[in-house]
């Protein structure tokens, strides 16, 4: 007689001969050609926006802790002394061979070598440097006709200019003491203040 066996114990226990398929017999397999995983934490660190602003806080500490130089102060200019000037003595002044630029306006001469693109050779105004500019200021000219022709001679006394030319020339003034400075007075050559100049250099 055959032993009784239940519906769920016949199916519960599976067949030697039909392996339970949900059971795999293969063991797991390791690929040792994988990288392992990575660690967020030294990517983070590593970035290239982090390493930029390390190169910068290593730039500014660099800069707040080097020594700096004593400074060095600029030589200090020259001081202009007050002198009374001839033509003949103010025509050397005309920005040629390093030569200060200084033109003359109603008796008062003004250093204009800050103006030197204008005054200075090659400048609009050129034929005035190292010269008396008074009438050709006043008459809008810069013709050399607008010159006293003879240095030894008295100077220009301006006759012969109307109320508007008087106007122009002053505003030319006004304007030169505004920006330039007066470095002496013009005299004409023989005059008593000229020779005083000329007896205290000897």
């Amino acid at each position: 007689m055959k032993p009784h066996r239940s519906p769920e114990f016949s199916r519960q226990l599976p067949s030697p001969h039909h392996p339970n398929p949900r059971v795999s017999s293969n063991p797991p397999t390791h690929h040792p050609s994988s990288p392992p995983p990575s660690n967020p934490n030294s990517q983070t660190i590593a970035s290239p926006i982090n390493l930029l602003l390390f190169a910068l806080l290593l730039i500014l500490v660099y800069y707040r802790l080097r020594p700096t130089p004593p400074p060095t102060l600029a030589k200090p200019a020259p001081p202009i002394v007050f002198r009374t000037f001839t033509p003949p003595t103010l025509k050397p002044y005309n920005g040629e061979n390093n030569m200060p630029v200084y033109l003359a306006v109603n008796g008062k001469v003004f250093d204009v070598s800050a103006g030197r693109n204008f005054y200075g050779p090659g400048g609009p105004y050129e034929n005035f440097a190292g010269r008396d500019a008074s009438r050709g200021l006043a008459c809008g000219s810069f013709d050399e006709d607008m010159l006293t022709k003879d240095l030894q001679g008295p100077l220009d006394d301006l006759k012969g200019l109307g109320a508007e030319e008087w106007e122009a020339m002053r505003g030319w003034e006004e304007r030169f003491q505004e920006k330039y400075l007066v470095v002496g007075k013009l005299v004409a050559v023989g005059d008593e203040e000229a020779k005083k100049e000329d007896g205290g250099k000897k």
